[in-house]
């Protein structure tokens, strides 16, 4: 007898829940991936499968709010600033993807006899990437916050938004969708546009203090409550408005990512997010309609073929034609040439308005869904025919319970340098790094350094940051210097930070961050060196140095009012009677 899927029933929750706990550790043993375990467990209990399920569909819309709340954590680490860095990989590299693979797939609908609306919405539906994969996978492999993952995520981003005018276009396409007015569209455009600022001014004024008030009642259940009000309302804001829930969750998380209730949004978040994420897999496993594949193998077959061929093809050939390395393009091909779950939405907004018959949906559905089936066994194949480069981690401890007065993170030239007086001074260091070469270099001179990742808070606690006297953050990453700070403050207040800058720019957001001191990495170096130069030009030594103390003083000057938002204030101030030349000095600076 099928277990229904709607209702509350204790025993559905427990073939749900069972076959996941069985299937996903297989999987993953075998090299698999949780992704194709999920699948598969699907399959088996689904109607096509023992039958347990007959309603795959309602465990997809449930399920659905997992990728949306994936999407929300990923807003989460997508600061406004960085997220504005990524506009030439969002509107460059994701609008040339879109637009290459769209018209090579649309070739494939042709060449069967479809009509060309047909044909380029079904391609189209299979352009857009799932989300749910690529994202499972980058944060599996720890390639989320590496530049290649944020171009594989500038690209889904791209194509989140391009949901949007792919369903403008169905109802365009549809048996009298020619009809609709110019008014009719404004007003959708407007409409969505609309329900975007809505979420901004709300997201910008009223949720950090709504969070302090609830902070300060203690009631941490109602905290989460909260969380999650705000990752489903932000997305349900966005789907009236006829946008996608995932976009409106992802932007929440980027209005959220600069608060100072982040991490805790973030731990809130996590368990519901995994679970709804698997769930979701298992549904799309129950929706293989084996009966439409059995009926229409040859389609379903050389769809499948074609349709990944040419997105691989064009995803590479786009890859290679933006400067990326044949490595880079293949490993983004492999993981992005399936379909993905928004094709589900925008093939059933054809098949509402007539563009699409039943059995074309359920066969591209088919397609789509035994293309993301694929999707791990060949990635598989790829990591086994192009293994990553590993160093050995032969005599390479990780930290575990370490004690000192100070946490030094990051073994390079900064982090030797700052450590020697400390050392000379009787002071205990323990030192963690990523880099395996610098870890095995240092003990050759003596020194212990421990292996971890700075970013990660068991890596701090087991290298003693709780009990340290100090923290100095040597790294040469400015966005894992960044979070390394903010993590510091939030679990370990009482501890002072000392943190290694970029440039100026990263000084003021490592302030704001709370570090107790900063220092650009390379300004007293270039200061000294300027003195030792005015000297050699003729100055006077005190004279050298009066000119570098009120260098000093007026940048020291300058930073204290762009920290305080009067950053035009602050240049007038800095350079209102200094020739352009040493203008453009200090600005370089």
């Amino acid at each position: 007898m099928a277990v229904e899927a709607s209702g509350p029933d204790l025993v559905k929750i427990v073939v749900l829940l069972g076959s996941a706990v069985v299937a996903v550790p297989i999987f993953k043993r075998l090299g698999l991936g949780s992704v194709l375990g999920y699948l598969t467990a699907g399959l088996v209990i689904g109607p096509f499968g023992l039958g347990l399920f007959s309603d795959p569909q309602a465990i997809i819309h449930v399920a659905e709010l997992g990728v949306v709340m994936f999407l929300f954590i990923v807003g989460l680490e997508m600061e406004p600033s960085r997220l504005w860095g990524l506009r030439r990989d969002i509107f460059g590299l994701g609008a040339l993807q879109v637009g290459t693979c769209s018209i090579l797939l649309s070739f494939v609908g042709i060449t069967m006899g479809f009509p060309l609306g047909v044909s380029f919405i079904a391609a189209a539906g299979f352009v857009l990437t799932s989300t749910a994969i690529v994202m499972q996978v980058l944060e599996e492999r720890g390639d989320l916050s590496t530049p290649r993952g944020q171009r594989m995520v500038s690209v889904l981003l791209l194509e989140d938004l391009a949901i949007v005018p792919l369903l403008a276009l169905v109802a365009f396409l549809a048996p009298g969708g020619a009809d609709a007015t110019l008014m009719d569209r404004l007003t959708a455009v407007g409409i969505g546009i609309g329900s975007i600022l809505a979420l901004i001014v709300v997201g910008r004024y009223l949720l950090n203090p709504m969070f302090s008030l609830l902070a300060n009642a203690k009631a941490r259940e109602v905290l989460t409550a909260a969380a999650l009000l705000v990752v489903l309302g932000s997305a349900l804001a966005l789907q009236l408005g006829g946008l996608s829930m995932a976009m409106g969750a992802f932007l929440a998380g980027v209005l959220l990512s600069e608060s100072s209730f982040r991490h805790q949004l973030e731990a809130d978040i996590e368990p519901f997010r995994g679970l709804l994420l698997g769930l979701f897999f298992l549904g799309v496993g129950m929706a293989l309609d084996l009966g439409v594949i059995a009926k229409n193998w040859p389609l379903v077959l050389t769809s499948v073929v074609s349709f990944m061929i040419l997105k691989f093809a064009g995803i590479y050939g786009v890859a290679r034609l933006m400067k990326s390395s044949h490595r880079e393009a293949l490993e983004r091909a492999v993981i992005m040439c399936q379909g993905g779950e928004f094709a589900f939405v925008l093939y059933a907004s054809a098949l509402a308005v007539g563009l699409l018959t039943a059995e074309n949906n359920a066969v591209l559905t088919a397609v789509i869904i035994i293309s993301m089936v694929l999707t791990p066994l060949m990635i598989m194949l790829h990591d086994r025919l192009m293994p990553p480069k590993k160093q050995s981690m032969d005599g390479v401890e990780a930290p575990d319970g370490l004690k000192s007065n100070v946490l030094v993170i990051g073994f390079g030239r900064f982090g030797q340098i700052v450590s020697q007086p400390l050392l000379a001074r009787g002071h205990t260091i323990a030192f963690i790094d990523t880099d395996i070469e610098g870890i095995r270099d240092g003990e050759d001179f003596g020194f212990k350094v421990h292996y971890g990742d700075g970013t990660r808070l068991d890596i701090l606690q087991a290298a003693g940051a709780a009990t340290a006297r100090a923290i100095i953050i040597a790294i040469d990453n400015r966005a894992a210097t960044k979070r390394i700070a903010e993590i510091c403050k939030a679990e370990f207040p009482l501890v002072p930070v000392f943190a290694r800058s970029y440039d100026r720019t990263a000084s003021l957001e490592l302030v704001q961050a709370g570090v107790d001191y900063q220092i650009r990495e390379t300004f007293e170096s270039a200061l000294a060196m300027s003195e030792e130069l005015l000297v050699r030009l003729g100055c006077e030594q005190t004279q050298a140095a009066d000119v570098i103390a009120e260098f000093r003083r007026r940048d020291a000057d300058r930073f204290d009012l762009e920290l305080s938002g009067g950053l035009y204030a602050g240049r007038a101030l800095l350079i209102g009677n200094i020739p352009i030349e040493q203008r453009r000095t200090e600005d370089a600076t």
